[in-house]
């Protein structure tokens, strides 16, 4: 019974026409079935499992436009990072520099410590990003 109110709760930010339970309660998501929304301009967004303002572990992906970069902000626990797709570039301080990036390809991973500023993105790119943590987290923008 735990364990299917924790799927019941996982799926709560997925399409249900995109997530294939089965009988057991295995989830399948196919690559092309992963449903993005819009998030932050140049910026889409995916919960593939749960959701970062809830208690609990989340997964989501956020998909880069070439040229986009977030803004320096922190989060309020750790977030565990992984790139999927293209070379993401990463900064670390309060002052947004995209020269003084570090270029992390596909199968690189990124841990952001929580209370630690940071800013990433794409440069000439689409960049696919998977974010990993435990909520809630409470993100906040410089």
């Amino acid at each position: 019974m735990k364990y299917a109110s924790l799927l019941l709760s996982s799926l709560l930010y997925l399409p249900v026409s995109q997530a294939a339970v089965d009988e057991d309660g295995f989830v399948r998501i196919k690559p092309d079935e992963v449903a993005f929304q819009d998030y932050r301009e140049g910026m889409v967004i995916s919960y593939i499992t749960g959701h970062p303002e809830q208690e609990g572990f989340y997964l989501l992906r956020i998909r880069f436009s070439p040229g986009t970069f977030s803004t320096p902000h922190y989060h309020s626990t750790d977030r565990h990072v992984t790139v999927i797709k293209g070379t993401w570039y990463t900064g670390t301080g309060p002052d947004f520099d995209k020269d003084n990036t570090v270029p992390l390809p596909t199968g690189s991973f990124m841990l952001h410590p929580a209370g630690k500023i940071h800013y990433d993105g794409a440069m000439d790119e689409e960049v696919i990003v998977e974010i990993k943590g435990i909520g809630p987290v409470i993100s906040t923008n410089l």
